[in-house]
Formats: structure tokens, sequence, C-alpha cells
């Protein structure tokens, strides 16, 4: 299922490499998603080399950009199909994942590949907003990743508060974001956080991508994250 020559060529341009097992737990979690959205709409991407490309190559590039140190926890929000979150964990079982999503079928798509593949990992059935309120998870994550989420003025806002200071929000956005992230920078900075880097860059000829480093250097107040339809009603400015 997995085109493993066009994963290990894509991503050795990036000077990430895998172990073999990381190959095999990824080939098992395509081989899944395939079979699993036949039945249940979990992506629009499912030809093979399309899977390895736009989907788990597009995700490891984030180790390219990121440092992740062992042992990291991180929390993939509003995770779906595992994008990035488990593509991530399945090259790096150190880390300490946490995959929350508002979708109980989804996230148990994502345990059935955990139990598959032998790695450990959270799961959180809950919405974004109301998980971030919880002292169990605010400001507990040394990194919070999100592709294909919301616009950034609202995904920081469900996003940052996991996040504790001095740690990371990656966000995964288009290459054409630039009107997006300019007009999300107050709220980034209302929310605690700083955009520190911003990737462009081709995940191969003619697909250029997008990874946003956003850092945590202040508390969020504790108003954030607000009801999800106050967040949709009256994004931050």
């Amino acid at each position: 299922m997995l085109n493993k020559d066009l994963l290990f060529n894509t991503i050795e341009k990036f000077d990430i490499s895998l172990d073999e097992l990381s190959y095999e737990r990824l080939d098992k979690y395509a081989e899944m998603l395939v079979e699993t959205n036949k039945s249940f709409n979990l992506t629009a991407i499912t030809e093979p080399d399309d899977v390895t490309l736009k989907h788990f190559a597009d995700c490891l590039v984030l180790f390219k950009f990121v440092d992740i140190p062992k042992s990291s926890k991180v929390i993939d929000v509003g995770t779906g199909a595992g994008f990035p979150g488990l593509v991530l964990l399945l090259a790096r079982p150190d880390l300490k994942m946490t995959f929350l999503d508002s979708t109980k079928k989804k996230l148990g798509f994502i345990e059935q590949v955990l139990n598959e593949t032998g790695v450990n990992a959270e799961i959180l059935h809950a919405r974004a907003e109301e998980a971030g309120k919880n002292a169990e998870f605010r400001e507990k994550f040394d990194f919070a990743t999100a592709r294909a989420v919301a616009n950034l003025t609202n995904l920081s806002e469900y996003c940052l508060p996991f996040v504790k200071v001095g740690g990371k929000f990656i966000s995964m956005k288009s290459a054409s974001a630039d009107e997006e992230i300019n007009d999300a920078k107050k709220a980034v900075s209302i929310l605690g956080g700083k955009i520190v880097e911003n990737n462009l860059f081709d995940l191969v000829e003619n697909t250029p991508r997008r990874i946003l480093i956003l850092k945590k250097i202040s508390q969020t107040p504790t108003k954030y994250p607000r009801p999800s339809a106050k967040i949709a009603k009256s994004p931050i400015k």
C-alpha cells in the first residue's frame, strides 16, 4: 500500500530517515486507512502514491523544521484520521502523543491502528475548547499540532491553551495563507504566542507547503478558549 521508495526519496531530501519498523507501521496505517475509508469517510486521498506523498511525507517533513526531543508531550488537535499526529508517532513511538477529536468514530480508527502497530498513545474524545479549559490538559504539552482544522486566528485559540510556556504550536498551512497569517498576529499575541518561523517549501516539485511555528511566550489568559460558537462569531481581533 505504502510506496516505500517514494517516501524514502521524498523525505531523504529533507534529511529525514526512518528505520524499517517505522516503514512497516506506516504501511499498516496506510492499508487500514484505505480499507476503513470504504465504509467511513476518513480521507479523499486513497491512491497509494497520493497517500504516501500528501499524507505521510507531508507530515514527516515536520521533523525537518521542528526539533522534537525524545519523549516530548504532543497533542494533535482535531486529529481526524491521524494527520499529522499518527504519522509522527508511528515514526517516533517515543513521543507521548494525545489524539484529540470530537468525533468518536475517528478516534476509534486511530485506536485500531495503535493496536495493530503496537504503539501507545492517549485518546481524548472532547471538543478542543472544552479540553483547553481543563486543568488536566491546559498548558501541559511541549507541542500542539494541527493540520487543516480552521483559520489561524481561531485555530490558535483552540491550540495555544494546551501548550506550556516555552513550548510550540506547529500549524500546517497552505502556501497561499499569507493574509490569514497576517490577520492572526494580534490574536496569537493575545493568546500568549508569537510566530517565530514561517517555513515555505516544495514537498516535491510544484507542491508548495508551509509549516508555521508559534512559540508560547506567556500564559494564555484564563478567558480563552471561549465556546466554539463565540470563536466562530467573534474571532479575536
